[in-house]
Parts: structure tokens; C-alpha cells; sequence
């Protein structure tokens, strides 16, 4: 059996929709809209900066990677890519990640103000639950990430729905491989 795959303390195998020795994606727990996935180093660090070379670029690949792949499963014309290095920057789970978000031109919640999409990421860190939030050093302590109303709007998916839409990421993808 394979060991667990953990997003900073919180154990994720379930929600694993692609997978690289140094880097993997998840589907998300709360996401901003349809396709929004994180994708994540393998190794638990809470800065780019603590990431090795071979890390950081196994990273960024699976970010392109991973974009290609949920640009074309969700029907998008452009990605937001956004990363939230370090707690003054908002991040609440320390361990990096990037958010991968399939964008329309059209039709997209954040169509007519396509910025909208900064705050709704700021909401969607500051909104997880606070037993899950661990500080990465004790000199940033009194850092607090940027305060919003938490976005009752979106709560929380099931395991089930998340593990039922990485099945099918999972699908997509290896066809998604395949044809490059």
C-alpha cells in the first residue's frame, strides 16, 4: 500500500488527480470555480524558497502541465495561476501551492471583473478551518493574513464529490498525456 499523500499535516490521497515523484495535484476542497485544483510539492515546505531546484521545477511543470489539462476538461480560454508565498501573503496551510483556476471569457463568475478572482482566493485561505492552520515560523507570528468575510456561499465539498471529480480528472488527464 502506498503511503498517504499529505498536504501539510492533512492527508489528501483521495483527492490526488495527478502525480510526479516531486510534485502532485488536488482537487479543492472549497473551490472559487469549477476546475479551481492546487497543485502541490511532494516534499512538505511552507516557501518557494525552501524548495530545492529539481523541486521547484517538477512544481512549475505540473503547474503548466495541469493547466493544459483542466483548461481543456473545464472549457476555458485562459488560466489564473496564483501562489500565496508565505503568510503575509495569505497563505493559512503551510505547505506552497499553487492555485490553478480555468478561466472563460464568458460565462465565468469573474467575467465582468476578472480581478474579483484575488480577493475570492483570499477568502478561500482565510476561510479554512482554523485547527488546520500551523504557523511555519515563530518570527512571522504576529503576521495575520489579509482579513475578509469568510464566503459562506461555498461550503465545503464532500470527500465523496471531491474523490468522484478526481476519478474523472484522473481519466482526462491520462488521455491528456497520451495526445502530447
Amino acid at each position: 500500500m502506498a503511503a498517504p499523500v499529505l498536504f501539510s499535516t492533512i492527508e489528501v490521497t483521495r483527492q490526488v488527480f495527478y502525480r510526479e515523484a516531486l510534485s502532485y495535484a488536488i482537487v479543492n476542497l472549497k473551490p472559487i470555480v469549477p476546475g479551481h485544483v492546487l497543485v502541490i510539492p511532494t516534499r512538505v515546505v511552507p516557501r518557494l524558497a525552501d524548495l530545492s531546484g529539481p523541486e521547484l521545477s517538477s512544481l512549475i511543470t505540473s503547474v503548466q502541465t495541469v493547466g493544459k489539462a483542466i483548461e481543456k476538461a473545464y472549457g476555458g480560454d485562459a488560466l489564473t495561476v496564483a501562489c500565496q508565498d508565505g503568510k503575509a501573503a495569505g497563505q493559512s496551510i503551510p505547505h506552497v501551492h499553487f492555485h490553478v483556476l480555468p478561466r472563460k471569457c464568458k460565462g465565468d463568475f469573474f467575467s465582468q471583473r476578472m480581478d474579483d478572482v484575488y480577493p475570492a482566493l483570499e477568502k478561500s485561505e482565510a476561510s479554512l478551518p482554523k485547527h488546520l492552520l500551523q504557523s511555519g515560523s515563530t518570527s512571522d507570528n504576529h503576521c495575520e493574513p489579509l482579513r475578509v468575510d469568510a464566503d459562506e456561499s461555498r461550503p465545503p465539498r464532500t470527500l465523496e464529490e471531491m474523490e468522484k471529480e478526481a476519478t474523472w480528472l484522473s481519466t482526462f488527464f491520462a488521455r491528456h498525456e497520451r495526445k502530447e
